[in-house]
């Protein structure tokens, strides 16, 4: 067996990849590796356990409680949240371990699972590591009164959630921050779609709500995130001042100014950054981002005297060099969005909130502060069908993409890489025309599926 884990936990096709049975064994395997690393405490550890709106959500959160149980952990199943809430709930409960079961924003058919130790962050890759290599083992297992039970708290950790997010930016009973602004919400028919509005509303917005009407089947079906037309459409047919668009378990947002234009996570960032060192809350002028940010946003935070660094991508390793320098604010262009003073994680709600504040507090629209962050040219292709795990080591891979890299010289870039939570390849260019980077990107691409053909 290759590496289970990915970037963003195990994932792949529900019921198939992702089965009942893994599910009850990663959640037994889970509390036994963390147990042996003293990372459980006490007689009865605790677990939080939570999931999105797929249909398949319901069997395998059942299933994963039904591991962690079957090892003596106490678990408390929170049903429908976002990914951050449950994060942040891992704290809030002083639970020693939160299971989140979620594909994020992957189609319906698919899912996943993903773990986050004591305070609300997730587990190191070794960890993950020795999970896996447990898996199959023979265990003495708990009997009697020493097995775990379990119970729902629901509602009252939701309501905790939310008041954490709309305590974030201040709001009171005398003081709502949001106040005037009217903001077009598409919950993506995923884990926002009751937290998501209610804390919009909370903080004083006018919220116009779509895609918030979950049944298991249409979570990011032509929705949310990955697929912001909608949205784009509302926002100018409501006179919207701008639209925020969460995925599945709306750890992620991406927005729209009033025109329907797209404001994606760099220039979220970027906003956000501006407005911290403005008010002397950027430790070390310093923001985190990935490999896949546009060299635009660089360029930008540089003239505002503002430091990036760079990461791999994924959002756990932008919070590893958060974490270990101090920095509060940092994520991807993706619109995972990680701001430390309130979160351990990327979080969709809280990002739009904070976006929100800023453009109420600064007077102009959003689209004007997006415009401050000018963006180069950047074409991304996701080439499917093809063997990832060989597109940083075939020969005529590597060839062409050097050639691609030539051809740009220092006016522009080149990334090629495997994803971390789907099966394919990731061809980005960025280039000082549009069609110059069309034509870089698809060039490549093509090598690509004729090299790593399946």
């Amino acid at each position: 067996m290759g590496r289970l884990f990915g970037t963003d936990g195990v994932r792949g096709l529900a019921n198939k990849d992702i089965t009942a049975e893994l599910a009850l064994e990663l959640g037994a395997a889970a509390a036994r590796v963390l147990t042996a690393q003293g990372e459980l405490l006490g007689p009865r550890p605790r677990a939080v356990v939570g999931r999105d709106t797929r249909a398949s959500g319901e069997f395998l959160a059942g299933a994963v409680a039904a591991g962690l149980a079957s090892a003596g952990v106490d678990v408390v199943m929170l049903n429908v949240l976002p990914t951050p809430a449950l994060a942040y709930l891992v704290t809030e409960l002083e639970a020693d371990l939160g299971v989140m079961v979620s594909a994020s924003h992957n189609p319906m058919p698919d899912n996943g699972i993903k773990f986050f130790a004591r305070g609300g962050l997730k587990l190191d890759d070794a960890v993950e590591d020795a999970i896996q290599a447990t898996l199959g083992d023979d265990w003495e297992r708990p009997t009697g009164a020493d097995v775990g039970r379990i119970r729902t708290d629901g509602q009252a950790a939701a309501e905790r959630y939310v008041r954490h997010l709309t305590d974030s930016v201040g709001t009171t009973p005398d003081h709502r921050p949001l106040e005037g602004l009217r903001i077009a919400l598409d919950c993506a028919n995923g884990a926002a779609s009751e937290v998501g509005p209610e804390a919009l509303r909370a903080a004083g917005a006018d919220v116009v709500v779509m895609n918030a009407s979950p049944d298991g089947r249409n979570i990011n079906e032509k929705c949310g995130s990955t697929h912001p037309e909608q949205l784009q459409a509302v926002v100018v047919a409501s006179e919207a001042d701008f639209g925020v668009a969460f995925d599945g378990d709306a750890d992620r947002c991406l927005a729209v100014d009033h025109t329907g234009a797209i404001v994606d996570g760099d220039q979220i960032l970027g906003i956000l950054a501006t407005a911290l060192k403005e008010e002397g809350r950027l430790p070390g002028d310093t923001l985190v981002v990935t490999v896949m940010s546009n060299l635009g946003l660089l360029l930008a935070m540089r003239e505002r005297g503002i430091t990036t660094v760079q990461t791999a991508v994924g959002d756990r390793y932008v919070l590893e060099e958060m974490r270990a320098n101090g920095f509060s604010l940092g994520g991807e262009q993706s619109g995972h969005i990680i701001l430390a003073d309130h979160a351990t994680t990327g979080d969709g709600v809280l990002a739009a909130l904070h976006l929100a504040a800023r453009v109420k507090a600064s007077g102009k629209r959003l689209g004007d502060l997006a415009g401050e962050i000018e963006r180069l040219p950047q074409t991304l292709v996701n080439v499917r069908g093809v063997d990832k795990s060989r597109a940083g080591t075939d020969e005529g891979v590597q060839a062409a993409v050097l050639d691609a890299t030539t051809r740009l010289g220092d006016t522009g870039r080149v990334l090629l890489r495997q994803s971390g939570t789907e099966p394919l390849v990731r061809v980005m260019v960025e280039a000082p025309a549009q069609d110059e980077a069309d034509k870089v990107a698809d060039d490549l691409a093509a090598v690509v599926r004729e090299r790593l053909a399946l």
